[in-house]
């Protein structure tokens, strides 16, 4: 059973004749009849110029008309808006604001097709879509049907896409401004920086409004991540078609670029110029890897099983080996993450931190110590260091936090 239903009035041409109206009240009585018992949200999404006004709210309406008309359409929300985009992305974050997940939608056949352009565009897998036909006529032709539009051209999928785009484009930024941090011990002939959770358009409370992470398993579409991705490159000064992000898998591998490029890993090392190299993180740990001298960087994304597997090891590792990079030379710098006070881990996985240094768990005889991946990171590069580097080489500056 649909959780939300949608009834798609946006190709329809409305008068304000009686017919008009009882066609009309018809129609969504049928809606309301077949679902408002079950669904949670019941929506009419229409052109700008068939909007229908009620208790002054701020959209007008051709179909003032009838009472019977009016009672009914109190059941529903009215989306209108000239552009679909729009229409349907407010629709969308009306959906996400009460979970919903199950969606009817009731369009009339020959939009079909388009609709679904969109809603592919603007949803993920989260969502489940049912189609069904809306059956809309009266006497006399007073309800007109705009053109057919029986497929979708790849101009046309392009023509959709930038007409999403620039609807994104038009949305403020969320909690606040877009902020980078960056660390005063790396070169200036780098480009670096981590992000936070301002500045973006991303609205799922727990993705921050900064998500630059999109997958299907979420709710939060690769257009907003890729609108987010396009404020960050135009703030901080790089090309976002030469951005590569890592690929997670919680592991040690490390992809060092212009090699043939692994399925996941959780490390990337480069030397080429114009490109940016980026770890994503939240409780995870991002770390940044510079050498001003061989001009090569790295980044690793450093959860507890790849701080525990040597991820940030095996990034300096990739450098040394491939660009002949010297330990004294790469300064390291570790990102915002997860801190003492609130990560925690079974008791069996905190013992291996434990193993390593016992002021990185806290609480270790409880069933779920509280774990310091930044002090372990520290741990397992400063031993790295101080095993390849005479005393003299080690300096503070290499390690920051």
């Amino acid at each position: 059973m649909a959780e939300a239903v949608l009834v798609d009035f946006f190709g329809l041409q409305f008068n304000s004749q009686k017919n008009s109206h009882q066609a009309l009240l018809k129609t969504l009585d049928a809606v309301r009849f077949h679902h408002a018992a079950k669904a949670k949200f019941l929506c009419i999404m229409c052109y700008n110029n068939i909007s229908c006004e009620r208790d002054g709210a701020h959209n007008n309406c051709e179909l003032e008309g009838s009472n019977g008309l009016s009672t009914l359409l109190r059941e529903f929300e009215t989306v209108s808006n000239p552009s679909m985009a729009a229409s349907l992305y407010t629709i969308k974050q009306k959906i996400d604001e009460k979970n919903l997940s199950s969606i009817k939608v009731i369009v009339s056949m020959h939009r079909k097709t388009l609709l679904k352009a969109f809603i592919d565009q603007l949803f993920t897998s989260v969502y489940n879509f049912e189609f069904e036909d809306l059956q809309v006529t009266s006497r006399g032709g007073l309800l007109k049907q705009s053109t057919e539009v029986s497929m979708i051209t790849a101009q046309e999928v392009e023509a959709i896409q930038n007409e999403i785009q620039t609807y994104l484009r038009t949305l403020p930024a969320l909690k606040g401004e877009l902020t980078i941090i960056t660390s005063p011990l790396i070169s200036d002939i780098f480009l670096h920086g981590f992000t936070t959770r301002t500045g973006g358009i991303s609205y799922i409370p727990t993705l921050s409004s900064f998500n630059l992470f999109s997958s299907s398993k979420r709710r939060d579409p690769k257009v907003v991540v890729q609108e987010n991705l396009r404020r960050l490159g135009n703030a901080a000064g790089f090309n976002v078609e030469k951005f590569y992000r890592i690929k997670t898998d919680h592991a040690n591998d490390v992809w060092i670029m212009g090699r043939k490029e692994p399925e996941s890993y959780d490390g990337i090392t480069t030397n080429q110029r114009g490109v940016t190299i980026a770890a994503l993180g939240a409780d995870c740990m991002p770390i940044v890897f510079a050498d001003p001298v061989k001009k090569a960087c790295g980044v690793a994304h450093s959860g507890w099983k790849g701080t525990l597997l040597g991820v940030a090891m095996a990034t300096v590792n990739a450098m040394v080996t491939e660009y002949g990079c010297s330990l004294e030379d790469i300064i390291v710098v570790l990102g915002p993450s997860v801190g003492p006070c609130c990560f925690t881990l079974p008791r069996e996985s905190a013992k291996e931190f434990h193993n390593l240094d016992p002021e990185c768990v806290r609480l270790f005889d409880s069933p779920d110590p509280y774990v310091d991946i930044r002090k372990a990171t520290r741990y397992l590069t400063g031993f790295l260091y101080n095993c390849f580097l005479p005393p003299s080489k080690l300096t503070r500056k290499k390690l920051a936090i």
